[in-house]
């Protein structure tokens, strides 16, 4: 019989970091790397709903860069030996970002979500890799390990899907806009 991935081993409440150590189910190093797994789960719903194979393609290549990621936030401390978040990670997101942002249209102005199921389903995995981004923060803040590229990644990363959805809003002619005719205010800020 083979093994089964029910080991019991975590039926206390108590799970296993990269290197053995054996920590709560509760602790923010796991609530941290548990909200990239969400992240990209909704990453690869995002992705098998949306019809534009550019996109579908980034979306699966970001998946795979998640397990590094994930990885690197179980490691409770500086491991030269565990796949670590690179600074060539960042600068392709980063190169996404200028790349998408420079679209005619795509930052035409701030954007409700939901237009489209596609670009819905983008923007709820926005909201997680933000929400990924904080428990990072608040991980590092705390005083424990956190790669040093980690948080720049996930802020990247969740500026790059963002941008995402409304590349797809813009290819099916969607109207997200917050303002109307009868809404002033500023068109859009990088402020946010």
């Amino acid at each position: 019989m083979s093994k089964s991935i029910a080991t019991k081993t975590g039926d206390r409440g108590q799970t296993g970091l990269v290197g053995g150590v054996r920590v709560s189910k509760a602790s923010l190093r796991v609530e941290t790397y548990g909200t990239v797994d969400e992240l990209n789960s909704f990453l690869g719903f995002a992705r098998s709903i949306c019809g534009h194979p550019e996109i579908k393609e980034l979306t699966h290549s970001i998946q795979k860069e998640l397990f590094v990621v994930g990885g690197e936030l179980a490691t409770p401390t500086p491991n030269e030996k565990q796949a670590r978040v690179t600074q060539e990670m960042v600068d392709r997101l980063t190169s996404e970002v200028h790349r998408i942002e420079a679209m005619e249209g795509v930052l035409s102005d701030w954007t409700v979500p939901g237009e489209d199921p596609a670009s819905a389903a983008f923007d709820m995995a926005r909201a997680v890799c933000r929400r990924a981004e904080r428990c990072a923060v608040r991980l590092a803040e705390s005083g424990e390990h956190v790669g040093p590229l980690v948080i720049i990644y996930l802020n990247r990363l969740s500026d790059l899907v963002w941008l995402l959805s409304r590349w797809i809003e813009v290819k099916k002619g969607a109207n997200a806009a917050l303002r109307d005719k009868d809404h002033s205010g500023p068109r859009w800020s990088r402020a946010w």
